[in-house]
């Protein structure tokens, strides 16, 4: 089973992450904008690799980038980046960001410590239209923007577990989901049973009715992984979509639980 880590604070100075243009409520086409882009122009978008030269990434894996108001997220196939940032003289700088700290295979966890490498190096930032590009010691990065991906419908991946204030990885060979539909069921696969049940869903909130739940009995390591998931999915729960990424949060402080999630 991969362990439980919590998340750790990475000090990427001089972090510097190519940008795009803005979504502008006020009608000005942004999207169609070349040049260095704002952290408004950034604030709720998201951008995944469409090509990378210089570097040949893990088979299967892509760079996803995430922006939310002076705030980014960027994940490589295995742990995540993410904290604050300003763009100053065409370069993305981010003091301090945190990073998620989950076991994965060995290929993925290089992949990580080059990306962290690569952005700390300063690329420069290029944006034409909805792509966004980024390059630097050899190396450029092109991303294609990617539409949020919509709650209803989506069948929700689970990538990852929050308790006790830390964030674990799913175990190997596990696949758990949630998908919400239209006529207000939701179907909720563990990892290790599968069952349904009702669901309301608010702005930034969703309350779940009980769940009929099937009782296969499951290895160690999938029925943790069902009782992490069970402890998300009852009552009322906080929900985030952040491009393609879907986080849920029950309670608060250190009796917070979680799940990290992600479309597909």
């Amino acid at each position: 089973m991969i362990p439980r880590t919590a998340i750790a604070l990475l000090a990427l100075a001089g972090l510097t992450v190519a940008a795009c243009g803005s979504d502008d409520d006020g009608g000005g086409d942004a999207a169609e904008s070349t040049g260095t882009p704002t952290a408004e122009d950034l604030s709720g978008r998201g951008f995944v690799s469409s090509d990378v030269t210089g570097y040949d990434l893990v088979d299967g894996s892509e760079i996803t980038m995430n922006f939310l108001d002076d705030a980014a997220s960027v994940n490589a196939g295995c742990n995540t980046m993410n904290g604050g940032y300003e763009i100053t003289d065409g370069a993305f700088v981010a003091a301090q960001f945190a990073m998620t700290m989950m076991a994965c295979d060995d290929p993925l966890m290089a992949q990580d410590t080059w990306l962290s490498e690569f952005l700390a190096s300063s690329p420069s930032i290029s944006l034409d239209g909805s792509t966004l590009s980024f390059s630097g010691d050899d190396v450029t990065i092109t991303l294609d923007e990617i539409e949020p991906a919509a709650l209803v419908g989506t069948t929700w991946t689970v990538t990852g577990t929050v308790a006790n204030e830390a964030v674990s990885s799913v175990p190997m060979d596990s696949t758990a989901s949630i998908t919400i539909a239209d006529d207000g069921t939701v179907a909720v696969n563990t990892g290790c049973n599968t069952g349904s049940g009702s669901i309301e869903v608010g702005g930034d909130t969703m309350t779940y009715g009980p769940i009929a739940i099937t009782k296969m009995a499951c290895p160690p390591e999938q029925t943790a992984l069902e009782t992490s998931v069970l402890a998300v999915v009852q009552g009322e729960v906080a929900y985030e979509i952040d491009g393609s990424n879907l986080s849920l949060r029950s309670g608060t402080g250190a009796d917070e639980v979680g799940l990290e999630l992600t479309a597909g």
